[in-house]
C-alpha cells in the first residue's frame, strides 16, 4: 500500500500521543500496586467502560468478523452475539460484588471465597495458566493480526512486524500502569472508530452503495438474503437450528471465555476494581456492554460484505477470508484516510495489548510472586517486579504469535477449553454450599473433556472446533460431563469452614436464597429477592439485540424492520430505567463475632 507523507504524518502523530500519554501517568503509577494494578479504585465509569470496549475492539476482532462472515455470513456472529445474556448478567449480578470484594485481581477473590490449602493451590494454578498459558494465545493471535495488516500494508515479514509491535506498545504499558491504559484507550477507541467508520463508507462508495453491494452479491452468490439474514436459516449447511439454539441457550452461561467471563472476570473485573464506586462499575458495564455489541460490530460486517463483493474467491476453501477486511483498506482508501486507517488499526492493536500485559502480569505479581515467593516485599519492589514480568509476557506472546494460523480459529478453542466452567462462576457468588474443589474439579474436567474430543477419540469421531457444528456439540458434551464432576466433587467433600464463609458475607454480602445459612447464623435480616435483577437483566438483554438488529436494518435499508427493532429497544430501556430500583446503600454492619468463634 503507498502511503505518502500526510499518511505518515497521521501515524507518527497517534504514536507521539499515546506516548505522551503514557509518560505523563509514569509517576503516579509507580507508587503501589493497587494504582499500577487498579489505578487507585479511582476511575469514573465512562473511563472504565470505555477502556473495556477498547480492549475488546483488537486488531484481531475485524479480521476475525471478517473471516466468519465471507465464510457464512451475517449470522454467523452469533458465535459471539449469543454472549450479550451473560454480559448483562455481569452488570445487574456481578459488577457490585466485584467492587464490594475489595481484591486486587479476580484471582485473589480465590482466597477470599475459599479458604485453606485448596484455595491456595486453585489461585496459585489459575494465575500461571491465565497469567502464562491463556494470555499467551490471546496476545499471540492479536498479534497475528496485526502482523497480517502489517505484511500485506507495509510488506513487513513476521519476525519484524512481531517485534514492531510489541516494543511500541510494552514501552508505554511498562512504564504506565492501569492510568496510562485506561486514559490511551479512550484516544484510541476514538482513533479506531473513525478509521473503521471510514472504511466502510469508503467500501461502500466503490461497490455502487447497499443497493450495488446487494445486487453485486445477489450476481455473484444467487441469492444475497441468506448471507445478509441476521439469523441462521432452518436448512444452514454452517449452523444448522439446533446448532444455533444450542450456542444461544447454553454457550453464553456455561463456557468461559476472556472478556465474557461468565459472572465477569479477567479485564472487565480489573475495570470494575478500578471504578470509584458501585454505581461507577455497574454503568461501566452497562456501557461495555451496549457498545461492544450493538454500536461497534456493523462497520467490520459491512466491510466483510464489500470484501464478498470485491473478491469471491475469498469464499473458497482454501483462500484466508480474514485477510478480506486489509485487501478493501489497501483498494478503496485514498491518501491520507489510509495513513488515519493504519493509525486505527496500531490504537485497537495496542489498547488490546496494552490490557492484556498488565491484566497477565497482575496475576504473576499479585496471586504468585508476593502470594508465594516474597509475601513481605515492598510496593517499589513489587511495581519493578511487575514491569520486568510485562517484558516476560511480551516475549511468551511472541512465541505464541509465530505458533499460531488462524484468529477465529484460536477464538473457538478457547471457547472449548472453558466449557462446563461457567456455571461454578455464576454459582460461587449466591451458593454458600460451593468449595475450592468444586472450581478445581471443575477446570480440570473441562480441559480433559476437550483433550479426549479433540485428540483421543477414534478419528472418524473426534471433533473438530473450528467447526460450529462440531464446536457446539462439544460445548454440550463438555458441560454435561463437567457438571456431573463438578457436582459430584461438591457432595462428596466438607463445605468451607464457618470463619470463610462468613467472611466472605460479611464483605460481599450477596442477595438471594443460597446464602440463608449464613444470614440465619450471622444474625442477619432475610436476602434481597433476585427477581428485580433478573428483571433489569431481560430488559437490558432485549435493549442491546434490539438495538443491534435495528442498527443493522437500517444500513442495509430494511427501514420499517429496523425501526420496530430500535423502537423495541427503546421501550426495553424505558422500561429498565423505571424499574431499577437504584444503587444499595452501604449494607448495615453485621455483629462481629465473639472471641473464639473464628
Amino acid at each position: 500500500m503507498q502511503l505518502e507523507w500526510i499518511d505518515w504524518a497521521i501515524i507518527a502523530a497517534y504514536f507521539l500521543g499515546s506516548l505522551l500519554i503514557g509518560i505523563a501517568f509514569t509517576g503516579r503509577a509507580g507508587k503501589s500496586l493497587s494504582e499500577y494494578f487498579v489505578s487507585g479504585r479511582n476511575v469514573p465509569w465512562w473511563l472504565a467502560g470505555t477502556s473495556m470496549v477498547a480492549t475488546t475492539f483488537a486488531a484481531d476482532t475485524p479480521l476475525a468478523v471478517a473471516g466468519l462472515v465471507i465464510k457464512n455470513g451475517v449470522a454467523a456472529n452469533w458465535l459471539w452475539w449469543s454472549f450479550v445474556m451473560g454480559g448483562m448478567l455481569t452488570v445487574f449480578f456481578f459488577a457490585r460484588l466485584w467492587r464490594r470484594s475489595g481484591v486486587l485481581t479476580d484471582i485473589e477473590f480465590t482466597e477470599l471465597r475459599y479458604g485453606g490449602k485448596p484455595a491456595a493451590l486453585l489461585r496459585g494454578f489459575r494465575s500461571l495458566y491465565l497469567g502464562i498459558a491463556i494470555n499467551s494465545i490471546i496476545m499471540g493471535w492479536v498479534t497475528l493480526a496485526m502482523v497480517k495488516i502489517l505484511g500485506l500494508t507495509l510488506g513487513i515479514d513476521k519476525w519484524q512486524a512481531v517485534i514492531l509491535c510489541f516494543v511500541v506498545t510494552a514501552l508505554y504499558t511498562t512504564l504506565s500502569g492501569l492510568w496510562g491504559i485506561l486514559v490511551t484507550d479512550a484516544f484510541q477507541f476514538v482513533i479506531a472508530m473513525v478509521g473503521c467508520i471510514a472504511l466502510a463508507v469508503f467500501g461502500l462508495e466503490a461497490v455502487g452503495g447497499i443497493d450495488g453491494l446487494k445486487a453485486t452479491l445477489g450476481s455473484r452468490f444467487g441469492d444475497a438474503d441468506p448471507i445478509l439474514a441476521l439469523t441462521p436459516a432452518v436448512d444452514s449447511p454452517w449452523m444448522p437450528i439446533a446448532t444455533f439454539l444450542i450456542l444461544l441457550s447454553i454457550g453464553w452461561w456455561a463456557s468461559w471465555y476472556p472478556g465474557a467471563e461468565p459472572g465477569g472476570g479477567g479485564y472487565v473485573a480489573q475495570r470494575v476494581f478500578s471504578a470509584r464506586s458501585e454505581r461507577d462499575s455497574l454503568l461501566a458495564t452497562l456501557w461495555f456492554t451496549v457498545a461492544h455489541y450493538a454500536l461497534r460490530p456493523w462497520p467490520w460486517i459491512v466491510v466483510a460484505l464489500v470484501a464478498m463483493a470485491l473478491y469471491p474467491g475469498l469464499t473458497e476453501p482454501k483462500a484466508d477470508p480474514e485477510t478480506g477486511y486489509i485487501k478493501v483498506m489497501i483498494d478503496v482508501l485514498p491518501t491520507g484516510w489510509r495513513g488515519l486507517m493504519l493509525a486505527a488499526f496500531a490504537a485497537a492493536y495496542m489498547s488490546t495489548i496494552s490490557t492484556h500485559l498488565n491484566w497477565g502480569t497482575s496475576y504473576l505479581i499479585n496471586d504468585f510472586y508476593k502470594r508465594f515467593l516474597r509475601p513481605e516485599a515492598s510496593d517499589s519492589h513489587y511495581v519493578w517486579a511487575a514491569r520486568l514480568a510485562t517484558v516476560l509476557a511480551m516475549v511468551l506472546a511472541g512465541i505464541a504469535t509465530l505458533n499460531i494460523n488462524s484468529i477465529s480459529g484460536a477464538w473457538q478453542l478457547l471457547l472449548a477449553l472453558g466449557a462446563g466452567t461457567g456455571p461454578v462462576y455464576l454459582l460461587r457468588w449466591y451458593w454458600w454450599r460451593l468449595n475450592a474443589w468444586s472450581e478445581i474439579s471443575a477446570q480440570l474436567c473441562a480441559l480433559a473433556s476437550y483433550v479426549v474430543l479433540t485428540y483421543f477419540l477414534p478419528v472418524q469421531m473426534r471433533l473438530d472446533t473450528n467447526d460450529p457444528n462440531d464446536l457446539a456439540l462439544s460445548l454440550v458434551v463438555s458441560v454435561a460431563v463437567t457438571t456431573v464432576c463438578w457436582l459430584s466433587v461438591t457432595f462428596l467433600t466438607q463445605p468451607e469452614a464457618p470463619a470463610v464463609l462468613e467472611r466472605f458475607y460479611r464483605q460481599v454480602r450477596p442477595e438471594g436464597p443460597g446464602w440463608r445459612v449464613v444470614r440465619e447464623r450471622l444474625g442477619a435480616g432475610p436476602g434481597a429477592s433476585l427477581w428485580p435483577l433478573a428483571f433489569n437483566w431481560l430488559c437490558g438483554v432485549v435493549l442491546v439485540y434490539g438495538a443491534l438488529f435495528g442498527v443493522g436494518k437500517l444500513i442495509f435499508k430494511e427501514w420499517l424492520a429496523g425501526g420496530l427493532y430500535l423502537a423495541v429497544s427503546l421501550a426495553a430501556g424505558a422500561l429498565l430505567v423505571v424499574t431499577f430500583q437504584g444503587f444499595s446503600p452501604e449494607p448495615e454492619p453485621l455483629p462481629e463475632p465473639l472471641a473464639g468463634e473464628e
